[in-house]
């Protein structure tokens, strides 16, 4: 297990210095303005879609149902198809609708802003059904244990990213935008590939040609049963991240980009030390738990949370000690300005609140999906955002990006104490 999660850290920690060094391009061209706004906004749906796939419900959702069915070839090449299909269609309809999609997710935003962000929504969208082909090879290639090519093609994103910003260089705030939208889908297609070539590597078999195979099954509806409560249940981290982003489009210019640069430099340690240990411990605790093994998922997780407990404490310290230096070394440069690394340093230390509990929840989640109890998990995160939305109207006014960014790590907090809650009742039943 050890070797597994170290290969996920390893893998997310190369994605993450090339990902700030992306923010600090990006930082340094397009500063905390309303360009770096309109990028943020038009790249936070299809992202948020991305973070409950690939960290979330869909893996959470398939891993237990794949274990437990007979016709594996037919049960994954079905999903495969009707997810395809539909995330398409979807990319089309926000294509069509992109000024309705682009209002919505940014509410707060004049009707000159809107007209200039919608085509880059549009543009960034078609990222979803690329990183949903990723995430379901994925979770082949996790039930095989291989996890180094997920863990290492997240680099991909970043550096096609990175590429764009060099390239755009000099030319105009519009063009730049332009250039990263572009840059997320050509990201996307690199991932494709690396994981198209694994799969062949490791002869792993999800197609077939046989058309009465592809009739739906018990295996198909009892994942999709597990599936949609899964989408709640495995996002209150990112859905709180989305809220922010909504609600700080309604606050002055900037708001958004020091909530999103704040917010990528907390995710760094819940993705390095929380996600890389869910993400290697899911199969072995859904295997132990599918071979009625349950004091074997117990010591796993138990195990597991208490080096995740250190892990996270560690970097919760010196996150909170050094957030203004953090902040400063990373981002200011440019059009990034002293003052906006003053803001983005204490919007740092908001999130950086919530990061202990979202990291634990994050393990402990694993053992309610592995008993197939998504609709459960869902409860328990719609109670999370419900007080985070709370909390984030009555934060917002007095103190606005901070607020918002307390608010979602108080509602962390919440999340963690639910779940364990339910798992202590689980256990006593």
């Amino acid at each position: 297990m050890l070797k597994h999660i170290f290969t996920n850290s390893a893998g997310i920690l190369l994605s993450r210095i090339l990902g700030f060094l992306r923010d600090l391009l990006t930082a340094s061209i397009l500063g905390a303005s309303i360009y770096s706004d309109i990028f943020f906004v038009a790249f936070k749906l299809p992202n948020l879609f991305r973070r409950i796939f690939a960290e979330g419900a869909f893996t959470q959702a398939f891993i237990p149902s794949y274990a437990k069915s007979r016709q594996k070839l037919q049960f994954s090449f079905i999903i495969f198809l009707q997810f395809l299909a539909f995330l398409l269609l979807l990319s089309f309809f926000v294509t069509l609708f992109a000024p309705f999609i682009t209002k919505a997710i940014a509410v707060g935003f004049s009707s000159d802003i809107i007209d200039i962000a919608t085509p880059y929504v549009a543009i960034c969208f078609y990222y979803l059904p690329l990183i949903f082909i990723v995430t379901f090879f994925a979770a082949l290639l996790q039930y095989k244990h291989h996890f180094s090519t997920t863990a290492f093609s997240t680099a991909l994103l970043n550096i096609a990213l990175i590429f764009a910003l060099l390239f755009s260089k000099g030319k105009s705030d519009q063009t730049i935008v332009y250039y990263l939208s572009y840059g997320v889908i050509i990201g996307g297609i690199l991932q494709v590939i690396a994981h198209i070539i694994a799969i062949k590597i490791q002869k792993i078999k999800f197609f077939t040609f046989n058309k009465k195979a592809l009739k739906p099954n018990q295996d198909t509806k009892k994942f999709y049963q597990t599936f949609f409560p899964a989408v709640f249940g495995s996002s209150a981290a990112h859905l709180s991240a989305f809220l922010d982003t909504w609600l700080a489009s309604f606050l002055v210019s900037g708001t958004i980009s020091y909530l999103y640069y704040a917010n990528r430099v907390f995710q760094l340690p819940l993705a390095l030390f929380a996600i890389a240990t869910s993400v290697a411990l899911f199969p072995s605790v859904a295997k132990a738990i599918k071979n009625k093994d349950n004091q074997k998922a117990r010591n796993l997780l138990n195990k597991a949370s208490k080096i995740l407990l250190l892990l996270l404490g560690s970097a919760t310290i010196i996150g909170i000690v050094f957030s203004e230096q953090i902040v400063w070394l990373l981002f200011q440069r440019g059009s990034f300005t002293k003052i906006d690394t003053a803001n983005t340093s204490i919007v740092l230390i908001m999130y950086l609140i919530g990061l202990i509990p979202f990291g634990l929840s994050k393990i402990y989640m694993l053992w309610l999906y592995s008993h197939q109890k998504q609709n459960t998990a869902a409860k328990i995160t719609m109670k999370s955002l419900g007080i985070n939305i709370v909390l984030s109207l009555i934060l917002i006014v007095p103190y606005k990006a901070v607020g918002l960014a307390l608010a979602s790590s108080l509602s962390g907090f919440i999340l963690l104490y639910f779940t364990l809650k339910e798992i202590k009742n689980h256990n006593s039943t």
